[in-house]
């Protein structure tokens, strides 16, 4: 799970590949303020369940991300309409044939223990994901070389043409610029240094991680003291905290009260389409899932709507495919129906009758948990008896990188550029491919489609490539939820994002 990352309505996710900058033109803006803010207090945030580490370019898990965003900079960044623009780079231009990249870095960043951050973090950074095949390597797959020709420019040459090059360069902070010090002691797994407005004071395993302010900061310097995030599994507690004071700011509220919530106004809750997904994946390693007409069967047997009400309580949209419908890039298909007969013919087809199947989920995301429970009862009507095994989530990341499961239930969050819904999870052998998926009809499609700078070439690409993952029923996707967000009436400042990304930096906790 990315990343992962509202406004109050939805927004159509553009290509952002090229965004502020087109072949031979360049992008300049203000080097942005530095006039200090005051301090503000320390603001509690209550997320879901805990990061299973702190380092960006190793974890994929989305409560890392949630602490990591306040603590980290990329080279570029997503504004509220997902459009790349500066952060730690001010400036960049491309070559004619867009194959050259050129960078200039913001003047006087630091990371938050004073030292210098200059062209060579950037390079040192980009070369550990590439060279140690880390999470977010194939987002480099274009990338020939990085350098450093002096300590405010980074040149980025390709080996073709990449629409998504920003977006690939800042869409989240699994690209973050590292301190090479911090990496080398190791103590970047529960003390980062980067440059973004909060820096990590403490990180209690069970409890909390505790951030404050870095007063080295090169934007303007956040209002609150601090941030302190703590995990809290159980959706009524976070909000029976968020009502009592304990903490101000939580993502994980019951999605059946959310509605009156709204209404009742004693808390802040806004609501917004995200770019997320989530989906079931079936293990292709393991018989009998390897044969599309078994994979088929289990879609045709679902009921998206009966499995979206159940989980989200209407806080989502049924969707057969990735990309969520108010996205530029959305794919209107949708061949599968509940069906229980079909399935069964199916399952004939294959030979496979009284079937148990393995379903692995986390108690960090409830909502597997209970969209697991639906899928179960409707599985059992084709004749698959679905065993639930409920894991915490490093124990879920675990036995999905050692592909121990059945079929596990999951999403992919803060998705801006297409390449983001399908690449790492679809190529065969993708970073993310852990469901042992492949099609090379789908492989020459997306390795085209990410190359593609023609823009109506690149849609029609990728929607064909869209067609044959849903109909080798790769992911068997269920649907797109919204974000759901609320705070306290003592903050104010805060914008909830499409994209899920948690920022506090422009947060004021009033006493």
């Amino acid at each position: 799970m990315t990343r992962s990352r509202i406004i109050a309505a939805a927004v159509a996710v553009a290509l952002t590949g090229l965004a502020g900058c087109s072949a031979g033109e360049s992008v300049d803006v203000d080097g942005g303020s530095t006039a200090a803010g005051s301090a503000g207090g320390t603001l509690t945030a209550a997320i879901g369940g805990e990061p299973d580490q702190l380092d960006p370019h190793r974890t994929s898990a989305y409560y890392s991300f949630q602490v990591l965003e306040n603590v980290y900079d990329t080279l570029v960044e997503p504004d509220a309409d997902l459009k790349m623009g500066p952060a730690l780079a001010v400036k960049w231009t491309t070559s004619s044939d867009q194959l050259t990249w050129t960078f200039t870095l913001r003047e006087g960043v630091r990371f938050s223990d004073g030292s210098p951050l200059t062209a060579q973090d950037v390079v040192y950074s980009y070369q550990r994901i590439i060279n140690e095949k880390l999470n977010a390597a194939y987002k480099f797959a274009t990338v020939k070389t990085v350098t450093a020709p002096d300590p405010a420019t980074v040149v980025i040459t390709l080996t073709a043409p990449t629409p998504n090059l920003l977006a690939n360069l800042g869409g989240f902070k699994g690209v973050a610029i590292v301190q090479r010090s911090n990496v080398e002691s190791g103590a970047i797994k529960t003390r980062p240094v980067g440059s973004g407005p909060f820096t990590v004071a403490s990180y209690t395993s069970g409890d909390t991680v505790k951030l404050t302010r870095n007063d080295a900061y090169w934007g303007p310097k956040p209002k609150l003291d601090g941030v302190t995030f703590t995990f809290v599994k159980d959706p009524t507690v976070a909000l029976q905290n968020l009502r009592g004071g304990e903490v101000q700011w939580t993502d994980n509220l019951p999605p059946q009260q959310v509605p009156a919530l709204k209404e009742d106004g004693a808390v802040t809750v806004a609501t917004t389409p995200s770019t997320d997904y989530w989906y079931l994946a079936l293990n292709e390693a393991r018989k009998p899932y390897d044969d599309v007409n078994v994979r088929r069967a289990v879609a045709f047997a679902l009921d998206r709507e009966a499995i979206t009400k159940a989980a989200k309580f209407g806080q989502a949209t049924a969707n057969q495919t990735a990309i969520p419908k108010g996205s530029s890039w959305y794919y209107d298909y949708a061949p599968y129906r509940h069906d229980p007969d079909q399935a069964r013919q199916l399952l004939g087809q294959a030979g496979v009758t009284g079937r148990t199947l393995d379903l692995m989920v986390t108690s960090e995301y409830p909502e597997t948990v209970t969209a697991a429970q639906v899928i179960a009862a409707q599985l059992k009507d084709v004749g698959i008896t679905v065993k639930i095994r409920t894991l915490d989530f490093a124990q879920w990341l675990d036995e999905q990188g050692k592909g121990n499961f059945d079929a596990f239930l999951l999403g992919w969050l803060g998705n801006i550029d297409p390449d983001e819904f399908y690449y790492a999870q679809h190529r065969t052998g993708g970073t993310f491919n852990f469901h042992g998926y492949s099609n090379p009809a789908v492989d020459t499609l997306l390795d085209q489609a990410r190359t593609q700078t023609d823009e109506g070439v690149r849609r029609q690409t990728y929607e064909r490539a869209a067609k044959q993952i849903v109909d080798d029923a790769s992911y068997i996707y269920l649907y797109n939820p919204d974000v759901v967000q609320g705070w306290s009436a003592k903050v104010t400042g805060y914008q909830v994002r499409t994209d899920r990304a948690i920022r506090f930096r422009d947060v004021t906790l009033n006493r």
